[in-house]
């Protein structure tokens, strides 16, 4: 569809609704000034849990890997539980949300969830963004919007990208450990627009015994043009990168000597990685209305060998597998909205479409040893193509009442050729997901809110129409092929003390088939039902001109609710989080910046017996101007130097001399240890 067609089609469909077009486009009431990191002022958003992170935030505080900017986002936290090419690992209101189960993550309207991953469902790894091209980060949690679909039951976060730099800059960055990163970003003016570019280079061998040798290049040229009512941009990406892991590995060994903390169980896991993509986005505003289109194009690689059980299956050659994809993923999202009254109360109408399609061959799970290959244990050949439309409507039916109601349609196809003939077929499903909120006040700089969403995610692709298991081939059932989850909120937003933005949102969230990790396979798979319920508060303050301070505390509770003799706990469902934040700016040629995270305890096992150790991590910033083109920066990570885990499992595994039916027990990544990196930036 052409540029010419989409506001035709969209304002088609617009007349069509009850809305009254005005000469000047009319803006929803209470619309105020935002202070600090955050523009999460009074009258921004539709829930007491949705937000804006800002690029300032992002350039202020420390990050260990480039994903942890979405530590930002309040309550969200991110780990790492083997090489840094891996994905992350992500937990959010009591998810433990693997590599992105449950959470969906996009980039400049471009998903980053990977659908019937090799490894994990909605796999999402973020290691292809340069960090410092983030212009800003829109956060919503919940099942609450129409224009959020698959794998955003617990939240989404949409990142953009900057369309140009107030300088070009040139940084290198250095640890003990091994690590190395040198990057060059800048922009200047091309034609009648703007050309964007950046490369970044790294390298990192980190605390691990066998040296991680990871090695990453990333690129990105990005050009756009407009002004006014229009603009677009083409923005190209290019990522790939290598490694050796050290995965988790069983308490016992450690506690034995048999293995150092920061050893690995099998020498011989790693991967290595690749992403390209092509997306473009344009935008039109008018009088009375806005129309919005994105397209992208990605093509990526993984081959991951992964060992989890060591000599459980096979006592010979071990457990290692490769997991191996290739992908293709195309798609588009379409949006309009018309500004208008209805009976004098002003009214917004957004529709939109949104389609995806994934051909992923070669995609394969083989028996390896030492990375060499022994057999393979399934091959597939997966197309999964899927279309959405939904519309929205937003009332100000006073000035203290604020209506918004939405419905969104997903239909799913999946075709699927296996190596294992009874796993090979088609199948079909679709799913209606019903929206309402309600925003009350705002009264003394304090609103209200109330929240009600129905949403889902999609299940593994070869599950839907899988008869036996790929490795002992007995007959199972295939999963339901899109899982439907309905959640609620109430919550409150305050600016009533000067310099504070407060919000409290208590929710809670069921899920027709929950999503775990499993220890025996290596990846994620579908479970029972649950609930889930939790309360958070977040705080962000400007105390002054130069101190902004953060604080943001969760709890969350996660059951099953369908019986089992096992128990009714979620495994890995994070319970209580807690961060602090403070950035101290200008201080003649000083700015600093300080952040803590509490990850607190969580049942490893359904019964509750055996549970987590809690996490505190604490990362310092200093930095030094030493006139305006040069500063050196010092990021000390795990400040105290606390000994913590990044992830927790329970599972049987065996190990060299160990019973034949393996023996039960924790399995945990050690967090880094205390480092300081170093970061001499040029600008020019």
């Amino acid at each position: 569809m052409n540029k010419t067609m989409i506001p035709v089609v969209a304002g088609a469909l617009c007349v069509a609704a009850p809305v009254h077009a005005q000469d000047q486009q009319q803006e929803l009431p209470f619309r105020v000034q935002v202070t600090g990191h955050y523009e999460n002022a009074v009258g921004t958003s539709d829930a007491a849990s949705e937000g804006t992170i800002t690029a300032k935030l992002i350039a202020n505080r420390p990050a260990l890997r480039p994903a942890e900017i979405l530590e930002f986002v309040p309550g969200m936290i991110v780990a790492q539980h083997s090489g840094d090419g891996k994905a992350n690992q992500y937990y959010l209101r009591g998810f433990n949300l693997d590599h992105g189960t449950d959470f969906a993550t996009f980039v400049d309207g471009m998903p980053v969830n990977m659908r019937t991953h090799a490894h994990g469902q909605g796999y999402t790894d973020l290691n292809f963004l340069i960090p410092e091209l983030v212009n800003k980060i829109h956060y919503r949690k919940g099942p609450y919007h129409a224009d959020e679909g698959d794998f955003a039951s617990a939240g989404a976060a949409h990142m953009s990208l900057a369309d140009k730099l107030n300088e070009g800059a040139a940084s290198l960055t250095a640890d003990a450990d091994g690590y190395l990163r040198a990057l060059l970003v800048n922009s200047a003016g091309a034609g009648s627009g703007n050309l964007l570019y950046a490369l970044e280079l790294g390298h990192n061998d980190g605390p691990w015994q066998m040296p991680e040798a990871f090695h990453k290049v990333s690129g990105v040229l990005r050009y756009s043009a407009g002004g006014g009512g229009e603009r677009f941009s083409v923005t190209a990406m290019g990522y790939k990168a290598g490694w050796r892991a050290t995965s988790q590995i069983p308490l016992r060994a450690v506690q034995d000597g048999r293995l150092d903390e920061f050893g690995a169980a099998d020498p011989s896991d790693g991967g290595r990685t690749s992403r390209y993509s092509l997306s473009t986005e344009w935008r039109r505003r008018g009088d009375a209305t806005l129309t919005e289109a994105h397209a992208y194009a990605v093509r990526s690689e993984l081959s991951l060998y992964n060992d989890v059980t060591y000599f459980l299956d096979d006592p010979v050659n071990g457990d290692q597998v490769l997991q191996h994809e290739r992908r293709t993923m195309t798609g588009f999202d379409l949006s309009h909205t018309c500004f208008g009254q209805m009976a004098g109360m002003p009214m917004e109408n957004a529709i939109g479409l949104q389609g995806r399609l994934d051909h992923i061959a070669p995609l394969g799970l083989f028996a390896t040893a030492q990375q060499r290959l022994l057999h393979p244990i399934a091959e597939s050949r997966v197309s999964e193509g899927s279309l959405a439309a939904w519309f929205q409507n937003t009332v100000q039916w006073t000035a203290w009442l604020r209506s918004i109601a939405g419905l969104r349609y997903d239909r799913y196809r999946f075709v699927v050729h296996s190596s294992i003939a009874a796993n090979s077929g088609k199948a079909n499903d679709h799913v209606a997901s019903p929206k309402l909120a309600l925003v009350l006040g705002p009264w003394e700089k304090t609103e209200f809110f109330v929240n009600y969403g129905e949403g889902f995610h999609s299940n593994d692709a070869r599950g839907t129409t899988a008869h036996l298991a790929p490795r002992e081939l007995q007959p199972i059932d295939p999963v339901t092929p899109l899982v439907k989850t309905r959640g609620a909120e109430i919550g409150a937003r305050s600016e009533l003390v000067q310099g504070l933005q407060s919000s409290v949102a208590v929710w809670r969230l069921r899920s027709a088939s929950e999503l775990v990790f499993s220890g025996d396979a290596g990846d994620t798979a579908p479970s029972r039902a649950s609930k889930r319920s939790g309360i958070e508060w977040n705080n962000h303050y400007a105390a002054s001109s130069h101190l902004l301070l953060d604080l943001d505390l969760a709890y969350s509770r996660a059951h099953y609710t369908e019986f089992d003799p096992a128990g009714d706990r979620v495994p890995g469902a994070v319970e209580k989080v807690a961060s602090f934040g403070a950035t101290l700016n200008d201080v003649g040629p000083w700015s600093g910046a300080f952040q803590m995270r509490y990850f607190g305890p969580r049942p490893l096992i359904e019964d509750n017996s055996v549970r987590s150790s809690s996490t505190v991590i604490a990362y310092l910033r200093a930095s030094y101007r030493f006139d305006r083109r040069w500063q050196l920066t010092a990021d000390v990570f795990n400040l105290f130097d606390r000994r913590a885990s990044d992830v927790d499992y329970y599972y049987p595994s065996r190990l060299p001399g160990e019973p034949a039916e393996g023996v039960n027990d924790i399995h945990f990544h050690p967090g880094e240890p205390r480092k300081l990196r170093l970061t001499l930036r040029a600008a020019f």
